[in-house]
């Protein structure tokens, strides 16, 4: 089998390319210069010159506060490259992962979201998230992850903006009424290669187990590095953001690991994990 996994900077295709490598499976990882997937003349020259048997789009376009004011790019990338991606992944016959978003939800149910619930966007990212999945459904061999809070090697994810907020802060506010999933990009990949294994195709919510507000997540951090900063819980809408946001779009992982009969860990052995190699 051969891969080939676009986004290669981001940190979900960093966890990809150290996972394949390991497994020492066949795959590519072109630079987003060398596959710019807005381009379909360049989607067609990767695909006809590596001729890939798996897909794993891990690009995205994830600036919520900038999707909010254009949100021209974030269609481009979430949307119309996952198209381009899909029409090139149709005519060789490979099979397509995508990732979705949290986002997709309005974050008004009472209950760990299950991949039947209503999907009701409340912003321009998580309209063209459910744009992006959508376009990807429409070829039966397709699998479609739902993510929420991607926790990985690099600069996209909210430890490392805290890392550096408690850098230079004794005291650190943290929104206390904004829940989800904090998912490990290691733990992501390792269970879409199981689910490719078993051939999966579909949607299904990929998310470690459990359950957190930012600030949960933020006093586990500092507490498993032994800081001595002070994190003080406040509501979301106390950071004035223009944007509006769900306040709880946790997602249950139910679907995917009954399937595959495993257990998916939970977000604080996870989070363990990922301080002891990454920070």
């Amino acid at each position: 089998m051969k891969y080939l996994i676009t986004g290669s900077s981001g940190q979900l295709a960093k966890a990809f390319i150290k996972k394949l490598t390991d497994l020492n499976f066949d795959f590519i990882a072109p630079s987003e210069q060398d596959l710019d997937i807005t381009n379909k003349e360049k989607i067609y020259y990767v695909f006809s010159q590596y001729k890939p048997n798996i897909v794993i789009n891990c690009a995205a376009y994830n600036n919520v506060e900038y999707a909010q004011q254009d949100n021209t790019k974030a269609f481009l990338i979430n949307k119309t490259a996952v198209t381009n991606l899909v029409e090139e992944s149709k005519k060789h016959n490979a099979k397509f992962v995508h990732f979705g978003s949290d986002y997709v939800f309005d974050g008004t149910k009472n209950d760990l979201y299950i991949e039947t619930d209503k999907t009701n966007p409340l912003n321009e990212y998580g309209k063209s998230k459910l744009a992006g999945e959508q376009e990807a459904l429409k070829y039966n061999n397709s699998l479609v992850c739902r993510l929420s809070w991607v926790i990985g090697e690099g600069q996209q994810n909210f430890l490392f903006k805290l890392s550096g907020w408690l850098k230079n802060n004794k005291i650190i506010k943290v929104s206390s009424d904004e829940i989800s999933v904090p998912c490990f990009s290691f733990d992501i990949a390792d269970t879409v290669i199981k689910a490719l294994d078993k051939g999966l195709s579909g949607l299904y919510h990929l998310t470690n187990s459990g359950k957190a507000s930012r600030y949960e997540l933020a006093k586990e951090f500092v507490k498993l590095n032994k800081y001595d900063n002070e994190i003080i819980p406040v509501p979301m809408a106390s950071f004035n953001s223009k944007v509006q946001r769900p306040l709880f779009t946790a997602m249950s992982n139910k679907k995917i690991s009954n399937e595959l009969n495993i257990n998916i860990p939970e977000w604080k052995e996870s989070l363990q994990q990922f301080i002891t190699y990454n920070v």
